[in-house]
């Protein structure tokens, strides 16, 4: 279940609320679902029931306790809670869908899978530290809110000003190099974590996680080109049971889990969380690659095994194609 799904999830539940008579309401016209703060219990959480509290001329606790029970046993859903004032917390079901619709879903979405509108008719600034790294995060964070719905700006703190954006400054000569390598530089690590030198990440070598990302993305797309001149194309279908780590099963667990991570991202302006989920997808991805064939060999007619294993490559592909793009960093088609 995506944010986007999530949150008509929740609305129709108030929907139905209000025509069994249980709640006096007028239904609003959307309802807000975010990441989970930090600390806090289940996936996402949702204000929807203090906000319909007044209007309803009852406690927010019983407004939440109205609609959590609509939403117990919703597909998708594990659990639902109610906390602190009121707050109605949501934790997901996984698998959260079939892997064969969930890849179906991606190859048919394109770029766009995984955007939302956590922060549709939004509009936010960002007031960013005068500082290499800083601007580069907020420039990633401002097409990180476009892909939930939001505008956004980026502009420097005036003197005196508080910035929103201020990670650990990049140490001297950071942001000077291959734009890309820097780019990643500035955005892999953590906000309070020192990022390392553009030099790190330049290197086409397995031990660096950008050109892994790359790399895989690459990978899919050269398996798609060879398999057109096999005479076959993707079909989503059953994959492959774990085999030493590298099932399908991970990588459709990734790829369920990169709408919220794009939410957070954008919630909690943190393009590194995107970065770490993109070399988590890579890695498993070429662990998987390495252990099953997706193209026939030999004198081997394509199968549907193939044709599956195909589109759960082109669905990584797509991921992790978005995710770069996100990030500002170029997704290659050869390397």
């Amino acid at each position: 279940m995506t944010p986007v799904e999530l949150s008509r999830t929740v609305l129709c539940a108030v929907r139905s609320a209000v025509d069994a008579g249980e709640l006096q309401v007028d239904v609003p016209v959307r309802v807000v679902v975010e990441p989970s703060r930090p600390g806090g219990r289940g996936d996402y959480a949702t204000n929807v029931a203090l906000r319909l509290a007044r209007s309803a001329g009852r406690p927010a606790p019983q407004v939440a306790e109205v609609i959590r029970r609509r939403l117990t046993g919703t597909r998708g859903l594990a659990r639902v809670d109610i906390t602190g004032p009121g707050f109605l917390n949501l934790t997901l079901d996984r698998p959260e869908r079939g892997a064969r619709e969930l890849i179906a879903l991606i190859l048919r979405e394109g770029g766009a899978y995984g955007h939302g509108d956590a922060f549709a008719g939004r509009t936010t600034e960002q007031a960013v530290a005068d500082e290499a790294r800083a601007e580069a995060v907020g420039h990633a964070v401002v097409r990180l809110i476009a892909a939930q719905g939001g505008r956004s700006a980026v502009r420097r703190a005036a003197p005196g000003e508080r910035a929103v954006i201020r990670p650990v400054p990049a140490p001297d000569g950071t942001a000077d190099g291959d734009p890309q390598a820097v780019r990643w530089s500035l955005l892999h690590a953590a906000p309070h974590d020192t990022p390392r030198p553009w030099t790190a990440y330049a290197p086409l070598r397995a031990e660096n996680p950008l050109f892994r990302v790359r790399y895989a993305h690459s990978r899919t797309h050269a398996l798609r080109r060879n398999a057109r001149d096999l005479g076959f194309a993707a079909e989503p279908g059953e994959l492959p049971e774990a085999r030493d780590g590298a099932s399908g099963q991970t990588l459709v667990r990734l790829l369920a889990a990169y709408p919220r991570t794009l939410t957070a991202a954008a919630t909690h302006q943190a393009p590194d969380r995107l970065a770490r989920h993109l070399v988590d997808l890579a890695d498993a991805y070429l662990r998987f690659q390495g252990e099953y064939r997706v193209l026939p060999s030999g004198d081997e007619k394509p199968s549907a095994a193939h044709r599956a294993r195909l589109a759960l490559a082109e669905a990584v592909g797509t991921v992790l194609a978005g995710g770069l793009t996100l990030l500002g960093i170029h997704a290659p088609e050869h390397l």
